[in-house]
This record gives structure tokens, sequence and C-alpha cells, in this order.
């Protein structure tokens, strides 16, 4: 079942677990300290950066599951 969904808050994101900052890195999104962090949604961040909204989605569910 999906944990996150790209309205979420890359702050929010991060408060499920510290180390998803692991999975933002690998996908190419390095501002996790920046001001945008609390700001933006997933899908802001992702298509400001130019990534694959569905690919990190599916990343970080992975990631969250085998919690």
């Amino acid at each position: 079942m999906s944990k996150i969904n790209e309205s979420m808050l890359v702050s929010e994101i991060l408060d499920l677990d510290p180390d998803v900052s692991k999975i933002f890195l690998r996908n190419g999104l390095n501002c996790l300290g920046c001001p945008g962090a609390a700001a933006e949604s997933i899908r802001e961040a992702a298509e400001g950066h130019g990534l694959d909204l569905k690919a990190l989605l599916a990343d970080l569910d992975d990631y969250l599951d085998k919690l």
C-alpha cells in the first residue's frame, strides 16, 4: 500500500523516516535542507528538478514498505 502521495510535502516524507533522505539523494533530489523542503510537495520538487515522479514515488514506497 502506498504511504506516499504526490501532494505530500518533502518535509512530511522526511518525517516518516530520517533515512528516507538516502532515497531522495539517490534519485537526484539534493536540496533536502533548503526552505523548499518545507513548502514544496514531492510533485513540485520532482518537476523542479526534472525527476521522474512515478519512479521516485515507487522507490520511496518500496523503501518504506521494508521498514
